[in-house]
């Protein structure tokens, strides 16, 4: 073994961490060290590393002839680990260390120490089978009729040739084999047939894993399924006596939601990030609780001011989001003054329109339930939160004025019309629930205040095109939109239909927000604006049309003015387009009645991951798979005009879209089926 040194643009050696800081400490400081060249004579490289971040932002690189070839990121916890990097292929090479640290958020840092040589990995921090990444991995091959024999190989000898595998089925000839000449294969599984012109025949192939050892810091471990299943060969049982089932009920959801009036790019777009759901962004531990970054690896604890805006889940699979509200919101959560920490376990404060989502997200759970047994339990706690919205009210006028943190990730004050919006679609949720468990002094509670609110965020907030905010003279140098154009002006109501609850907001200022949005912030081609506002992410880039989060079309506040409030990043929101925020939107123009509007906004996110261009099933925002995204499944609520309420045996529709044929898929609280419907004349026919 040997160490290595690490020298760079500041003095530091192979036991200080980079660039410059103490491990988890974070300032204004970034930078790259790079090593001196060196001579691979190891089969490995190991090290301890500590933090996290952006991948490509917070990493050590392995870079040989300039390039990065390995690379490796902190957990997002400043517990250093031990890690290695595989580095035989390049033996005898020369290479360099690299240690980037170029996050400028709070949440990047990076700690190196401890850079030995060696012909073995890192050591394990303890028994193998207690590893993350242990487990079982499983391929199979399911009997058949047909077939005139199958073999298996579980392993080639060392030396052996590739070609001995297809050598080991009956009667088989050597024949030409592609594989990659750095995963070279090892074993080998098949069946061997013989076919007639125009006949068929199938071979089923299974590949099953079994991965039970979930870590992630602060949090229960082990996953969900293995209370089911202890390997992967009995996932390959189960599978070989229930893919029948499985496979005829897949198809059948499948066929049914694509038999559809909707269009087939609409079914498509509003579907596909339901598969976040399948990615490492979403968990479900061993005790049964259900648990999420925001994207892949990014931003901790199901996070609320995120979450709030993916519907899929709820409608999709309700149990995890009722188990959610009742086991994190509105368990460990809370606080005894009703206050939601809004990543869980990971933060120790709340933010405003996560905490009206909670509320807001209880009456979708109740409605999404069989009984009133959810509503029943958690009612107490439920009305504690909204008592902590109405204590944040102050004087009970509907607008909220102190300090309100929000999904743009700072402290907004004074009365901001998405805010207080969501705060009295809140109330009326709390309202709604309080009428159903008999708590009628607290429904008129919330009913009065909410009145208030409604009127008074018109007169205040409304400036005869959209909704703004009123900055807080006392606060200048927090961030705010100001009169700008915000992509949320109007959530409040937006929620408010997906709940099916009464206005919030008038419908024809609603209706002038949002042809506003349409007016200042859609645009076919990003690409000027973005030329001017240069600051924040290109979710979209010149050439793709979008919805941008916020413009300022009147001259008593501009851009200028808002990056000058606060943190650069922060102002930099407002030239972005986040795609949830866009769902947001199109799906609330199309409950108003804006449908071209509507599917012009989901259209243009749509074409943007379009496979040409990216990942059709991978929206990104902060991370990877990034569940804001799911709220592309409530337009197509709102294309559907849908209404359910289990207890009370409530289903309805009310198309946006050609009723006068119309058909489309949908959920209950515990099953699916199709809806549709003709109109001829004054007669409505519905089955």
């Amino acid at each position: 073994q040997g160490e290595l040194g690490i020298h760079g643009q500041r003095a530091v050696n192979s036991h200080a961490s980079a660039p410059g800081k103490d491990v988890g400490a974070r300032d204004a400081a970034k930078g790259t060290l790079t090593s001196k060249e060196f001579v691979m004579e190891r089969r490995y490289i190991t090290f301890l590393i500590g933090g996290g971040g952006h991948k490509g932002k917070t990493c050590l690189n392995l870079l040989v002839d300039g390039e990065v070839v390995a690379s490796a990121t902190g957990a997002n916890g400043n517990q250093m680990q031990p890690r290695s990097l595989d580095v035989q292929r390049w033996v005898g090479r020369p290479g360099r260390l690299q240690i980037v640290d170029d996050e400028s958020g709070s949440w990047g840092n990076i700690g190196i120490d401890h850079v030995v040589f060696s012909d073995r990995p890192s050591t394990p921090t303890g028994p193998l089978e207690k590893e993350p990444d242990f487990g079982t991995i499983g391929v199979a091959l399911l009997k058949a009729e047909t077939g005139e024999g199958d073999a298996a190989l579980a392993a080639l000898p060392p030396g052996t040739p590739v070609e001995a595998v297809f050598q080991a089925f009956p009667g088989s000839a050597d024949g030409p084999v592609t594989r990659s000449p750095d995963e070279p294969l090892i074993g080998g599984l098949g069946r061997r047939l013989s076919l007639a012109p125009g006949a068929t025949a199938t071979a089923t192939f299974l590949v099953t894993w079994h991965m039970p050892n979930l870590k992630i810091e602060n949090l229960p471990s082990g996953r969900f399924y293995v209370n089911r299943f202890d390997s992967a060969l009995a996932v390959a049982a189960y599978l070989a006596g229930n893919l029948p089932r499985l496979s005829r009920q897949t198809s059948l959801w499948h066929d049914t939601w694509y038999d559809s009036t909707l269009p087939y790019w609409f079914l498509d777009r509003t579907f596909l990030n339901t598969s976040i759901l399948a990615t490492s962004t979403c968990q479900r531990f061993a005790d049964g609780r259900f648990w999420a970054w925001e994207g892949v690896g990014c931003c901790h604890g199901t996070c609320g001011h995120v979450w709030q805006y993916a519907h899929a889940m709820a409608r999709l699979f309700p149990e995890l989001e009722r188990i959610t509200r009742e086991r994190v919101d509105f368990g460990l959560a809370l606080k005894p003054d009703g206050a939601i920490d809004f990543r869980g376990e990971f933060n120790n404060f709340p933010a405003i329109d996560a905490q009206a989502g909670a509320v807001l997200r209880a009456l979708r759970e109740h409605q999404m339930s069989a009984d009133q047994a959810f509503l029943t339990r958690n009612w107490p706690q439920i009305k504690r939160a909204t008592q902590w919205l109405i204590a944040k009210d102050g004087n009970g006028d509907g607008l909220i004025e102190s300090n309100q943190h929000n999904t743009l990730d700072t402290d907004w004050f004074g009365p901001v019309a998405w805010l207080s919006g969501i705060y009295l679609a809140a109330l009326l949720a709390a309202e709604a629930m309080a009428d159903e468990v008999g708590d009628d002094d607290f429904a008129q509670r919330c009913r009065l205040v909410a009145e208030k609110g409604s009127k008074n965020l018109v007169e205040t907030l409304f400036n005869g095109e959209y909704f703004m905010n009123k900055v807080d003279p006392q606060h200048l140098d927090a961030i705010n939109s100001g009169t700008g154009c915000e992509i949320d002006q109007a959530i409040g109501q937006s929620w408010a239909f997906q709940v099916a609850l009464p206005r919030v907001l008038p419908q024809k200022e609603t209706r002038s927000a949002l042809q506003s949005l349409w007016r200042y912030n859609f645009t076919p081609d990003v690409g000027p604006y973005r030329e001017t506002h240069k600051a924040g992410r290109w979710y979209a880039m010149p050439g793709e049309a979008g919805l941008l989060m916020c413009t300022f079309p009147r001259s008593d506040w501009d851009y200028a003015q808002a990056r000058g409030k606060g943190a650069e990043w922060a102002a930099g929101y407002f030239n972005e387009c986040m795609n949830g925020f866009e769902y947001q939107v199109a799906g609330h123009m199309i409950w108003e009645g804006l449908v071209q509007e509507g599917l012009a906004v989901t259209r243009a996110v749509h074409d943007r991951y379009h496979a040409s261009r990216r990942n059709p099933w991978n929206e990104v925002e902060c991370g990877d798979h990034y569940a804001r995204s799911m709220a592309s499944y409530g337009v197509f609520l709102a294309a559907c005009g849908y209404e359910h309420h289990g207890p009370k045996g409530i289903l309805g529709f009310s198309p946006r879209l050609t009723p006068e044929k119309f058909r489309c898929a949908f959920t209950t609280a515990e099953g699916w089926g199709t809806y549709s419907q003709t109109v001829d004349g004054h007669r409505l026919k519905a089955a």
